[in-house]
């Protein structure tokens, strides 16, 4: 019963959320405007900037900030219970999460499309421009080498994945076509090419699964796949071709399909835990524990961790990046902007509620596991061999997390965080009727493709920082679009194959800056929190809504970073494996506090006074804009 009133609360509180405090955040304190001129018109181009209709920018705003984030994080999360992570998911979307975002995004629409770490150079100080886009640098960097090896571990271990994820790039860039050119309708067909996307689930999962090892004869050497590393370039060399195309030929309609692609999933998802739920198939409180007590050793503290490990599912920097570097220069109206801004991330918020169950009821359900390898494979439910009973509930969930996790905190593997919430996912679809492997198939495919919307976005973001910030510094070449994209693909690549030591091989430490990932990814959220505290402060503005969410963001990433660096234990400091972790942890520690200095050297004389505003635009571009006004996708 816990299962089906948490599922249907949650989702009734987000809507309850989004037409009150949304609505008052929205109205109230940034005074959205109809009639004000949006950097989609100011500046359109047809390759970035492009007038967009929110239900298409609302899809491509969701997928790019969906990710792993909210499986990943959720999944190690309950670890510590699943009480404490689903508070922190519900409090976190609604207060701080979608307040950083929608504010984020309203920014930057105000500044002409520009980043958050760009505007900070005129709402806080000079330096803090250049401060903020080496951390957007770093942060990138980091999520261009885990996004890019958890796809290629995806495709690896869930071979059915491989087709559904990659034909929906011809048929988003056909339906692109169509759209732009011919002024068609973009519903009608995303909805084809959904259905299309499930009849190739279907084949990949019985089918024609491609198991590129086997394909290649790609040998396993040491620990790390080789078959990872080669998914990994190739999945770069992808992104680095999709982040240079106009907006609205590939990402735009692409992520239209998978927004399609995860209102089913999430519909199926609730229906199955509501179904499970009702009829004691699922029961969230007999499965898992509310607060952990049997917890491994080695495993980090649940404060401050827990406010890293959930990032995207409550509150994540990345967004941040994603509201003010693609989405604000695709919105045509500031009356969108809550829409896009602050019902994605409630979304994103009801995802990872449905996370927290299926990784703890959804898993009780009983444990499948995958036998065999390659294209044949079946999967059967895991047998307690004392009695030859299938285990189910409490002995199932511990037998998955507990059980793997008794060598220690990091025996849990990637592969079996995103392995709860495909197991546990399709043991919700499986109480309404849909077979085991096809279940297993949907959501490993769903996985798949919000990772990748994610990957090519931020290749498209990191392209923007290297060339603000070649132009900052007086770099010309890096300025053109093609050198900074093959800068950000070749730093991406460069990180993700390190080696966690000397004997490993490249790729085996790529997984390991997922902790530094989650720090600072949530620092990144303190100092975007800034950026909108200064904003509003500087227009008499009330911010205190905004300012206790900027210091949780702040400290508690921080502390967790600090706390990696410096445990006496397992600190980065004291591992010569983890060399770059802490040399990374130093640098990102360093440019918060200085960027935090900058800020209170101005604090006391901002209030009331409003930032050095943006030049006119030059006569031809307002001209070419109001030229081309007249379409809008």
């Amino acid at each position: 019963m816990a299962t089906l009133l948490i599922a249907a609360g949650a989702f009734v509180g987000y809507i309850i959320a989004y037409h009150t405090y949304g609505k008052w955040l929205s109205q109230k304190i940034f005074n959205v405007d109809g009639d004000a001129e949006v950097p989609s018109k100011q500046l359109r181009d047809d390759i970035d900037f492009v007038p967009t209709k929110k239900e298409v920018i609302f899809g491509h705003h969701f997928t790019s900030i969906a990710g792993t984030g909210p499986i990943v994080g959720p999944a190690i999360a309950v670890f510590w219970g699943w009480l404490p992570a689903l508070v922190w998911v519900l409090v976190g979307s609604i207060f701080i999460g979608a307040v950083h975002d929608f504010g984020a995004l309203v920014v930057s629409l105000r500044n002409r499309g520009q980043t958050v770490g760009e505007v900070a150079g005129r709402l806080i100080a000079p330096r803090t421009r250049i401060l903020f886009l080496l951390i957007l640098l770093l942060a990138l960097t980091v999520v261009l080498a885990i996004f890019g090896l958890v796809i290629a571990t995806i495709f690896a271990d869930y071979p059915e994945t491989v087709i559904p994820v990659w034909i929906t790039m011809p048929i988003a860039i056909v339906i692109g076509l169509m759209v732009y050119k011919q002024n068609a309708s973009l519903l009608v067909p995303s909805l084809v090419a959904l259905a299309i996307v499930y009849a190739s689930i279907y084949l990949g999962a019985y089918y024609w699964p491609v198991n590129i090892a086997a394909m290649l004869e790609i040998p396993v050497m040491g620990p790390f796949p080789n078959t990872v590393i080669l998914w990994t370039f190739v999945l770069l060399g992808y992104c680095a071709i999709a982040s240079v195309l106009p907006v609205w030929l590939l990402l735009q309609p692409r992520d239209f399909i998978n927004s399609h692609q995860l209102v089913l999933a999430l519909g199926l998802l609730l229906i199955g835990a509501i179904v499970a739920g009702a009829t004691g198939q699922a029961d969230l409180v007999g499965s898992a524990p509310a607060v952990a007590t049997n917890i491994p050793a080695d495993a980090p503290p649940i404060w401050p961790f827990l406010f890293i490990t959930i990032a995207c599912g409550a509150c994540s920097g990345f967004h941040c990046l994603v509201s003010s570097g693609t989405s604000s220069k695709q919105v045509e109206s500031e009356l969108d902007a809550q829409y896009v801004g602050y019902g994605a991330m409630l979304l994103e918020g009801g995802l990872a509620v449905i996370v927290i169950l299926a990784c703890c009821a959804g898993v009780g359900m009983g444990d499948f596991s995958r036998v065999g390898s390659g294209a044949a494979y079946t999967y059967q439910p895991t047998i307690d061999t004392s009695t030859g009973t299938q285990l189910t509930g409490l002995a199932a969930w511990e037998t998955l997390y507990n059980g793997k996790a008794a060598d220690g905190w990091a025996a849990f593997k990637l592969k079996d965080k995103i392995g709860a919430f495909v197991l546990g996912g399709a043991n919700f679809l499986g109480a309404i009727g849909i077979p085991m492997k096809l279940g297993i198939s949907i959501i490993a495919v769903l996985v798949a493709s919000f990772a990748a919307t994610t990957l090519d976005t931020a290749t498209r973001l990191q392209r923007y920082v290297i060339q603000e910030l070649a132009a900052t510094v007086h770099i010309k070449p890096l300025t053109n679009k093609y050198a900074a994209t093959g800068l950000a693909v070749f730093l991406g690549g460069m990180v993700a194959m390190l080696p966690k030591s000397a004997a490993a091989g490249p790729g085996s430490g790529g997984l390991i800056l997922w902790p530094l990932f989650g720090a600072t990814n949530q620092l990144l959220a303190g100092l975007a929190f800034m950026v909108i505290v200064f904003y509003l402060r500087r227009r008499n503005k009330p911010i205190i809504f905004a300012l206790v969410p900027m210091i949780v963001m702040l400290i508690m990433p921080a502390w967790a970073m600090l706390w990696n660096m410096f445990n006496s234990s397992s600190g980065w400091a004291y591992s010569a494996d983890e060399w770059h972790l802490f040399l990374f942890g130093i640098v990102v520690i360093g440019l918060q506090i200085w960027m935090m200095v900058e800020g209170l050297l101005v604090w006391s004389r901002s209030k009331g006074h409003l930032e050095q505003q943006l030049p006119e635009l030059p006569r031809t571009r307002q001209t070419a804009a109001a030229a081309s006004a007249g379409g809008s996708n």
